[in-house]
């Protein structure tokens, strides 16, 4: 009888512990509305780092697929996540700015036993000056669309919570592309074949002809930050009171440097990257609730493009990314305060 009552309890017993730590988590499928466009959203939570999809659509055939990425603070329930790049584009005609990538804060908050919310604001993740528009999402069971996320939500507390699992379900689903620096080989002179000189014939009426001196005018970094695409590469949220950024080359060292602009305003140039990190401390207080670092290349080395490997200290939190810039785009990183800051 003993047998028959623990076989029959143990796997109860499991069941209802899944069920509860299903409903503390902020991992799984959530369906509701960002700028009044549906959206169905998968989040998988590993540490303090989210990953995921996302889908914005008028119906199951006509949708415009995102891999996300953010981060979520279970000391305050703050979340902030971004449509990294598009995977997947079925809709039909051209959709709404609504639909296109953005950056989105909100609280997760649990209203009722079996009611988990997320509420905040959305906006463009390429404009900063872009409206905050309302977000609202419902934790749910169902969803329409099927992919690779599915199988670790349904599985997240009995293995498929694994860091390994999750950063190979990200390498399936891909990621933005990274230009890695490469090495311009100079083309080989050709080989001259003997030429006999004659003296020259010179007319009356010739004059010597003068030299065309053709020259760009060197930009200033200033110039280079106007001009330039601004590229959003990663987000950073402001949880402390300073936040310490490191900047290193990101690949050989081959003289890149570059120029920094906070909120449009220049603050470092002439940074020379190497395996040594260059600092940058940045006051809190001093903040925006968001703001715009932008990475400006001043030089693209002897290797282009001209790569940045980056470490952020927040507090206790250390975040890092790979940045890139030339002659055409600069990176941008987002500086972020969560709702409750």
């Amino acid at each position: 009888m003993k047998i028959t009552i623990s076989a029959f309890f143990t796997p109860m017993l499991l069941f209802l512990l899944k069920t509860s730590l299903t409903a503390q988590t902020i991992t799984g499928a959530w369906r509701g509305k960002i700028n009044n466009t549906p959206v169905e959203l998968k989040i998988i939570k590993s540490g303090d780092s989210l990953s995921g999809t996302a889908y914005y659509y008028t119906s199951k055939n006509n949708y415009r697929r995102y891999a996300i990425k953010g981060y979520f603070d279970g000391r305050t329930n703050d979340v902030i996540w971004w449509d990294d790049w598009l995977i997947e584009d079925h809709s039909r005609k051209p959709l709404s700015a609504s639909q296109e990538a953005r950056l989105n804060v909100a609280d997760f908050n649990c209203p009722g036993e079996d009611e988990m919310l997320l509420d905040g604001n959305s906006s463009l993740k390429e404009d900063i000056e872009s409206p905050k528009k309302e977000l609202h999402l419902q934790k749910t069971n169902e969803h329409l669309f099927n992919d690779e996320w599915d199988w670790v939500i349904e599985n997240y507390f009995v293995g498929a919570n694994d860091p390994y699992v999750i950063d190979s379900i990200n390498q399936l689903q891909g990621s933005m592309p990274f230009p890695e620096e490469k090495e311009i080989l100079a083309a080989k002179p050709p080989t001259a074949e003997p030429v006999t000189i004659g003296k020259p014939k010179v007319s009356a009426g010739n004059t010597p002809a003068e030299k065309e001196i053709s020259s760009s005018p060197i930009k200033s970094p200033e110039e280079k930050f106007s001009s330039r695409k601004k590229v959003v590469q990663t987000v950073i949220p402001i949880t402390a009171k300073t936040i310490e950024l490191r900047f290193y080359d990101n690949a050989q060292i081959d003289g890149d440097s570059i120029a920094l602009f906070l909120n449009n305003r220049m603050i470092f140039k002439n940074i020379r990257l190497t395996d040594q990190p260059y600092t940058v401390k940045l006051n809190a207080s001093e903040l925006n609730e968001d703001n715009e670092l932008v990475m400006v290349a001043e030089n693209l080395g002897s290797i282009p493009p001209n790569t940045s490997f980056m470490v952020a200290i927040v507090g206790d939190k250390r975040y890092e990314a790979r940045l890139y810039a030339n002659e055409n785009s600069s990176a941008v990183i987002r500086l972020v305060k969560p709702k409750d800051q």
